[in-house]
């Protein structure tokens, strides 16, 4: 299992309590891929840029392809721009793996022994292993799932982290979460501007 998949189930584990934005979602899976490659040696980071490495074959096909989609060429890609481009739709990929793969499944009604549309997370060996990460506090898990307000950081801090390109991994989750939430903010209110011009007509 990858961060990614990781953060995926723990995010949609009931007993968290807090919905979390797809697009904040898709930002941190992002992130969480270029922190399984740096610490696959895939990559590193020059700054905030991201210095491709070899390609490993991780045995993980969406992980591959995040390698695979490096911008290989100087002046390299910011972390920033790679968490908005890799971003993209990457909660519905994850999803969709995941489904495939049958640790997600649609819920079944209590009265009736018919499928709802609401998906679940199956039983399995993988999630057992992310809730597991998760209850152990687990630095890197722990950093993105409070980046994504799933749980309040701890009164002591986070756990402590000691590799740079991770931490500056982190810190641009933690960014672009907050930028997008300004925007959907900023777009909230312009909306009900406009209706309240339109109510005075």
């Amino acid at each position: 299992m990858t961060t990614a998949r990781d953060l995926l189930i723990v995010t949609m584990d009931p007993g968290t309590g807090r919905p979390v934005e797809q697009g904040d979602l898709s930002l941190a899976l992002a992130g969480a891929e270029l922190i399984d490659l740096v610490e696959a040696s895939a990559v590193d980071l020059d700054g905030d840029r991201i210095v491709p490495g070899p390609q490993p074959a991780t045995g993980d096909r969406l992980l591959d392809e995040a390698a695979s989609s490096l911008v290989r060429a100087e002046p390299y890609e910011s972390a920033e721009d790679w968490l908005w481009r890799r971003g993209r739709g990457l909660f519905s990929a994850y999803l969709a793996a995941l489904e495939t793969e049958g640790l997600i499944t649609r819920e079944r009604g209590r009265r009736f022994p018919v499928r709802t549309g609401r998906k679940a997370l199956a039983d399995s060996p993988d999630r057992r292993r992310a809730e597991e990460r998760q209850a152990s506090d687990e630095p890197v898990l722990a950093a993105l799932t409070t980046a994504l307000g799933i749980r309040d950081e701890p009164v002591d801090g986070l756990p402590e982290l000691t590799d740079d390109a991770v931490v500056t991994v982190l810190a641009t989750v933690g960014n672009a979460v907050t930028e997008l939430e300004a925007v959907r903010q900023r777009r909230t209110i312009e909306d009900a501007a406009f209706d309240n011009v339109w109510r005075g007509m």
